[in-house]
């Protein structure tokens, strides 16, 4: 059986005037987009050209919602807000997402959380009850695209949600199975080879590498790039070649148009 991951990117990340990422580049690599929802990044003009160009390209695609975090691009810790609000603030996002794909012909197939948001709700299981309970309130059929060993899997798999395992390539990981702090030295990963290295090792082996030593076994559905990251066309690009010539297909964990799960399954 030919292993298979699916390889996602967050798109649609500019806004107004502004231009964050190669987006039309991009999805000439990727297999699937979630798709900024405008509190972090994104506004409607951007949503639907970002759909239309999955669509052209045959990329899933999903919401990728976010604390209302405009300034700080989503990726500061916002505490104290009522989990009621945030929740509100969610289902808005993911429903805005969701009409718009269904207006361009191209149904969206996930959720994935942003930034702080989604770091946050991976430790704190009542903030991890809230994402689960916005998604569901949307579409239950909707997957939730999350960290191994987070809350918020153990909350969507005990809500009866779909759930597709997301890796990193460019970023280390705790003994605890979460992401190192961006504050951290070594925390994000520059160099594509020690990034490929890493890949694989989750990929074909079935473990994480951890900053502590440790092998956590996984089965990744997902592999992520981050668009606005520097380079992050030929980063892709590179580690899809790669992936590639180590016998990985890349393929995406959903079928826009069916809907059937595809996870690693080597079946379409």
């Amino acid at each position: 059986m030919t292993a298979s991951i699916d390889l996602n990117c967050d798109m649609g990340e500019a806004f107004g005037a502004y231009t964050i990422g190669d987006d039309a580049a991009m999805m000439e690599l990727v297999s699937t987009a979630n798709i900024a929802c405008g509190f972090h990044a994104g506004d409607p003009v951007v949503i639907m050209k970002t759909l239309q160009l999955a669509k052209k390209h045959g990329v899933s695609v999903g919401a990728h919602p976010s604390f209302m975090d405009l300034y700080g691009f989503g990726r500061r810790r916002i505490s104290g807000e009522r989990p009621e609000d945030i929740e509100a603030q969610l289902i808005y996002q993911i429903g805005a997402v969701k009409v718009m794909a269904e207006a361009a012909g191209w149904p969206m197939t996930h959720v994935k959380t942003h930034g702080s948001l989604g770091n946050m709700a991976a430790e704190d299981p009542a903030l991890a009850a809230v994402c689960v309970r916005a998604i569901a309130a949307v579409d239950p059929a909707l997957t939730f695209v999350t960290l191994p060993y987070s809350q918020t899997m153990k909350a969507a798999e005990a809500a009866g949600l779909k759930v597709a395992c997301e890796i990193y390539a460019d970023r280390a990981y705790t003994d605890a199975g979460m992401l190192m702090p961006r504050s951290e030295t070594g925390a994000v990963i520059h160099d594509p080879a020690k990034s490929l290295k890493q890949v694989l090792h989750m990929v074909l082996d079935g473990y994480i590498p951890t900053s502590g030593g440790m092998k956590l076994p996984v089965k990744a559905d997902s592999l992520c790039i981050h668009g606005d990251t520097p380079g992050a066309v030929d980063i892709a690009r590179s580690l899809r070649e790669n992936l590639e010539k180590s016998g990985v297909a890349i393929r995406a964990f959903r079928s826009p148009l069916t809907r059937s799960p595809l996870a690693n399954s080597g079946e379409q």
